[in-house]
């Protein structure tokens, strides 16, 4: 039954990524880079710290875990379609947004999830 869980909060996600890129994106539209893309990622590592630090440190349910974690970050945080835009970029020759884009997300969303576990770990 967990497995079902995880399955619709990954739906859930998704869905909940789709609107925050579009939403992202209708204020962003001129940026060099994917700023939708970042944003979610960043959010979702964030959120994803706070789940794992809270776990470390705090009893609960494990499928609980496994649908927040999982399932629902898994579905809302989008590292596959950063790859396809920093490809895009590079097609493009726009080098320097692709380090940008790349690198920047890379720092900030290792940042976000380490002061999300951080957080997450306090009693």
């Amino acid at each position: 039954m967990i497995q079902l869980f995880v399955a619709l909060a990954g739906g859930l996600g998704a869905t909940v990524r789709f609107i925050i890129d579009a939403q992202v994106r209708r204020f962003t539209a001129t940026a060099l880079i994917p700023l939708g893309t970042v944003f979610i990622n960043i959010t979702g590592s964030f959120a994803l710290g706070i789940v794992t630090g809270w776990w470390a440190i705090h009893t609960g349910d494990p499928g609980l875990k496994q649908i927040l974690g999982t399932g629902f970050l898994g579905g809302y945080t989008t590292f596959s379609t950063a790859s396809v835009e920093a490809a895009r970029l590079a097609r493009a020759g726009r080098g320097w947004s692709v380090m940008v884009h790349v690198v920047g997300m890379l720092v900030l969303s290792v940042t976000a999830a380490a002061i999300g576990v951080w957080l997450g770990a306090r009693p």
